[in-house]
């Protein structure tokens, strides 16, 4: 999965998944631009690449602000002369049970999780266009696919990019972009950390490989989607899960 002269561009790379498809796309070749709110976070973690040989760049960007978005993609392009390959991977919750859920918390995470990846994905298609290569890759989840109780605002944005990306892979595919989601199933992040061990260990109980899965094993399947290997498959939603959902 080589992509020495490809450009990634990683939004909420700052920790977790972000952070491990960042390294990991590095590590395959690939100049990294990591974006995200943490700047120091952000310069470290793009230190960290280099002085293991990669290229990696630090974009400060709060996917939340549409004009942070826009100047910060500019910026990018402006430093790399292009963005080959995508990575939506920026996202938060606001749990809570929906007769409860403030329309502040609703719109929130929506405006995080989905209308941000539409944006960016706006802002980078035309570098993808003219060069007539490109790779969309939007993070979702497990439970935009099978839903979560206290999670209707996180579910319904999650499966919101699930037909972003479809809609996307129909509408660039004769210009060699694919546009592939992956749905993550339970993944031992900072994200993740916070919940109890009763509900990690009854998560486990649900996972046929009997364990949680990392963010590098989500990065894997980000580079292989990312790299010419895959290049007939778009409009999909590879599955990281541990066999949590089937078929």
């Amino acid at each position: 999965m080589k992509l020495e002269g490809r450009v990634a561009l990683v939004t909420g790379a700052s920790q977790g998944i972000g952070h491990a498809c960042a390294r990991h796309l590095a590590g395959h070749g690939a100049s990294v631009a990591v974006a995200a709110r943490n700047q120091q976070k952000l310069e470290e973690l793009a230190a960290q690449i280099s002085a293991k040989g990669g290229t990696a760049s630090a974009f400060p960007m709060d996917v939340a602000d549409e004009a942070q978005i826009k100047s910060a993609i500019k910026a990018v392009l402006a430093h790399f002369g292009k963005i080959d390959i995508l990575v939506n991977n920026a996202g938060i919750t606001r749990d809570q049970l929906v007769m409860r859920m403030k329309r502040a918390d609703w719109d929130a995470v929506l405006q995080t999780n989905l209308t941000s990846a539409y944006l960016c994905i706006q802002q980078v298609i035309p570098s993808m266009l003219k060069q007539r290569w490109g790779r969309i890759i939007n993070i979702t989840s497990v439970f935009g696919q099978m839903g979560q109780a206290g999670q209707a605002n996180y579910a319904a944005s999650k499966a919101g990019l699930i037909g972003l990306t479809m809609a996307i892979a129909r509408e660039v595919a004769s210009r060699s972009i694919t546009s592939n989601a992956i749905a993550p199933g339970f993944i031992e992040t900072s994200m993740t950390a916070t919940l109890s061990e009763e509900f990690k260990q009854n998560a486990v109980k649900q996972i046929p490989l009997g364990r949680v899965g990392t963010a590098d094993d989500v990065a894997n399947a980000v580079a292989f989607l990312a790299s010419d290997e895959a290049s007939y498959i778009t409009g999909h939603v590879l599955s990281v899960n541990g066999g949590m959902l089937m078929g």
